[in-house]
């Protein structure tokens, strides 16, 4: 009896153990030719997307062209009409800006943040509070005019 439950289990565990490993092999190959397929959808769906604003670009560029020469164009004929066109005046200052500049915007969140870290680190009667707040402004500062030189608001130093 023994002989035959020894027997009966092994015939139940031989089918058990089957080898899938082709099975899993073929598996993970079709999934990295589908992921590559993916890939290169995506690449030349982007440079269909780049050829398409290339384009765009292109026919502004023709129109801004055509443009011009028709307003060179115009003021030839025009200077051939009058005996001396009005001068015509060009400002070289920018507009000012409106609104705060990075200066002053630095400056106060700077001062707020430095006083915010001064009373949780120092917490007598405000001590704290006041020395972060100004060393806070003036760093805010500092970086706000430098912020307000790279954007042209302020005139860089020579």
């Amino acid at each position: 009896m023994k002989y035959l439950f020894a027997i009966l289990a092994i015939a139940i565990t031989f089918p058990a153990c089957k080898n899938n490993a082709k099975e899993e092999a073929a598996m993970k190959q079709k999934a990295m030719i589908a992921v590559r397929d993916s890939l290169k959808l995506d690449s030349f769906k982007r440079a269909d997307e780049k050829k398409k604003q290339d384009e765009l670009v292109a026919a502004r560029v023709a129109e801004e062209k055509a443009r011009i020469r028709e307003e060179k164009r115009t003021l030839l004929l025009s200077e051939r009409t009058d005996a001396a066109p009005a001068p015509t005046q060009y400002s070289e200052t920018p507009a000012k800006k409106k609104g705060w500049s990075a200066a002053a915007k630095g400056t106060v969140i700077g001062a707020g943040a430095g006083a915010l870290g001064g009373v949780l680190l120092d917490k007598k009667d405000g001590r704290g509070a006041i020395i972060g707040g100004l060393v806070g402004a003036g760093t805010g500062y500092l970086i706000g005019r430098d912020q307000d030189r790279k954007s042209g608001r302020v005139q860089p130093k020579n």
